[in-house]
């Protein structure tokens, strides 16, 4: 569930210049500058830095950002920076360690959260101090937290109860919950809003600050229909809308004031992907985009009364406005994404809009809209970009087999040549209800890096093509998705570009189920390598924390036949293909269990696999070393099996 000249545009332009001038010198120079350039390896994507939009200044004058890099060490590394709008005076923030900032409060002072004994609170930073003020701290801490559009109170999303005494000794299994707190920016008032609602995902200010929109939506456990309620809560009660019999995602309030705005399905998979609204006053939900060929992923709104919706058409994304009943796209970004999108959410300043923005060759980027244009005004990454070579990044079309249409992004290596065949790798996206975005991509860059052409092919199941095409993979993940994903090798084959004899997979998460299957039903492949992925459905659909919206909703008691069907653990013995596994110890998404049940009963039958898993690592490791550790480990097994 998307201009200022910048400074590689001056260095074109100087260039230009000197080939008029003294073109056999300026020829020289450049040849010896494409010399001096590298692959991109793993030392350039710990070195790699990028900058995200974190929030717009009460006069609309200055961005905040946060610039990330992994490092070679430890969690991501956060820094938080100011710029001007027009791109100019970039400052770094001497911000308190544990600080994460969300926004700016009327007075120009920074709000967010601030870890205090385990547990994220709410403070405020005015720019010139050296320490937190606290606004308030709650028994487990917030979850989340936004400032009302007159600046006065905050909304924090928490968990009510209290905190447990023994929770150094035990851990009681329960679903997490998640009510309303509403407090005074200067701590005062707080109070539980609506305390029957326990299951919060969403919340959003009316532009009077009155009234808060809630989404709720039912635990996994103890249900086994995923259902969603919204809501309308006050100091003086709760009003429920309308029931929702599926998932949503986002939560907005129309311009007028009198329609909730979400985004919600009708299909089986569940996944949010049309836009919905229901009546303030109450009444049914209704889809407003019944005919949508993309998938609209959450909807926001902003102080002036105007509904944004991320939109995907196929792998770009770009921000529509929604309004009478009607998409209407309002911001692209030139040969790549919209990543995301901050706007100031104070009432009566100026309206300003920030991006996050990226493109293949460039890491995400801040840029902000002038006029119906976006303008890039942080560059963060290009320095180390600068001396690698890249090679070109193509979205690609194919008709399968069986006449399905699919599409994909191809990244080919530096120096590609179309009369040369090379090693390649398949790389099935996560989700699998998403889709692989036109941007830069640490993954793909490296195995190009190696000389690999990659594949990421946009199988059934994925966001961007439309209802038909994502609900298609509702208990067929394992044979129509599997063909897609499988058709996309035979596409780069029949270009020329794929050796045929030089084939490899490699999948995360829903693409780690499919590698595993894959490995299953084909012989194909010469290395494969599984990260985080489903190997056995009977066991994965109740011990996930996540609801299982892909697959398959019947219950298992009934007849187990179609969770096994799609298992690869009840294949082992097919597996011929060397295959790596590679999995989070601390994983709630896909249990470490998934990974090992499937390694055990390969080795157990003589087939070549490797395990490795990252202590305290969830369903991606979060430490930098240890992703530097799952891009060395698949980087050797494609050296060994698919030399």
């Amino acid at each position: 569930m998307n201009r200022v000249k910048s400074p590689i545009g001056k260095i074109f332009s100087r260039t230009t210049t000197l080939i008029a001038l003294v073109p056999a010198i300026a020829a020289s120079s450049l040849a010896s500058h494409a010399a001096n350039k590298h692959p991109f390896g793993i030392d350039d994507y710990s070195a790699l830095h990028s900058a995200g939009p974190v929030g717009i200044s009460p006069d609309g004058k200055t961005i905040l950002y946060d610039v990330t890099t992994d490092g070679l060490k430890g969690p991501p590394k956060h820094e938080y920076r100011l710029v001007d709008v027009n791109g100019s005076n970039p400052r770094k923030l001497d911000l308190p360690e544990k600080f994460r900032p969300t926004g700016f409060t009327k007075d120009g002072s920074l709000w967010g959260t601030h870890e205090l004994e385990n547990a994220a609170q709410l403070a405020i930073v005015p720019l010139a101090a050296a320490k937190p003020v606290l606004i308030i701290s709650l028994p487990n801490g917030i979850q989340s937290a936004a400032i009302s559009p007159d600046g006065m109170r905050f909304a924090l999303l928490a968990d009510p109860r209290p905190k447990d005494p023994l929770a150094g000794v035990h851990t009681v299994v329960e679903n997490e919950e998640s009510s309303l707190y509403v407090v005074g920016v200067d701590g005062s008032g707080g109070a539980w809003w609506c305390p029957d609602l326990k299951s919060i995902t969403d919340v959003a200010w009316s532009s009077d600050s009155s009234q808060i929109a809630v989404m709720t939506q039912v635990p996994k456990i103890g249900n086994h229909d995923l259902r969603s309620s919204v809501n309308v809560c006050s100091s003086s009660g709760l009003r429920k809308l309308a029931e929702i019999a599926n998932g949503t995602a986002g939560l907005a309030w129309s311009g007028d004031g009198k329609q909730i705005v979400f985004v919600s399905t009708t299909t089986p998979t569940l996944t949010p992907e049309h836009v919905w609204t229901v009546p303030v006053a109450g009444g049914l939900a209704v889809d407003r985009t019944p005919q949508l060929s993309g998938t609209a992923t959450t909807v926001k709104s902003d102080p002036h009364g105007k509904v944004w919706v991320e939109m995907h058409k196929g792998v770009m994304i770009e921000v529509d406005a929604f309004a009478d009943g009607r998409l209407e796209t309002v911001y692209r970004w030139p040969a790549g994404v919209i990543e995301n999108f901050v706007f100031q959410p104070l009432i009566k300043f100026p309206e300003v809009l920030a991006f996050a923005v990226g493109d293949p060759q460039h890491t995400t980027n801040v840029a902000v809209a002038v006029g119906s244009d976006l303008r890039k005004i942080t560059y963060e990454g290009d320095d180390t970009l600068a001396a690698t070579s890249l090679g070109e990044t193509r979205v690609v079309q194919w008709t399968s087999k069986e006449g399905i249409k699919l599409e994909g992004i191809a990244t080919l290596p530096a120096g590609f040549s179309e009369n040369k065949k090379y090693p390649c790798l398949v790389l099935p996206h996560g989700g699998p209800e998403a889709n692989d975005a036109f941007e830069f991509n640490v993954f793909t860059r490296v195995f190009a890096g190696l000389g690999y052409v990659i594949i990421k092919p946009e199988y059934r199941g994925s966001t961007g093509y439309g209802a038909d095409f994502l609900s298609s993979i509702y208990q067929h993940f394992g044979d129509r998705a599997y063909r897609d994903v499988d058709s996309a090798t035979d596409y780069a084959v029949a270009q020329g570009w794929a050796d045929p004899n030089r084939l490899a997979i490699f999948g995360w998460s829903a693409g780690g189920f499919m590698t595993s299957w894959t490995v299953t039903q084909t012989s194909r492949y010469k290395a494969a390598i599984e990260g985080a992925g489903i190997t056995d459905w009977l066991s994965f659909i109740p011990t996930s924390d996540t609801w299982q919206t892909d697959y398959d909703a019947r219950l298992q008691e009934k007849d187990p036949t179609p969770m096994l069907q799609f298992s690869a653990v009840m294949h082992a013995d097919r597996v011929t293909t060397p295959l790596l596994i590679l999995h989070g110890a601390a994983d709630l998404r896909v249990p470490t269990f998934q990974g090992r049940e499937f390694y055990v009963l390969l080795k157990e039958r003589g087939k070549t696999a490797r395990m490795v898993t990252y202590p305290g690592a969830p369903h991606f490791p979060q430490l930098a070393e240890q992703r530097r550790d799952v891009l060395k480990e698949i980087c050797d097994w494609l050296a060994e099996y698919n030399p």
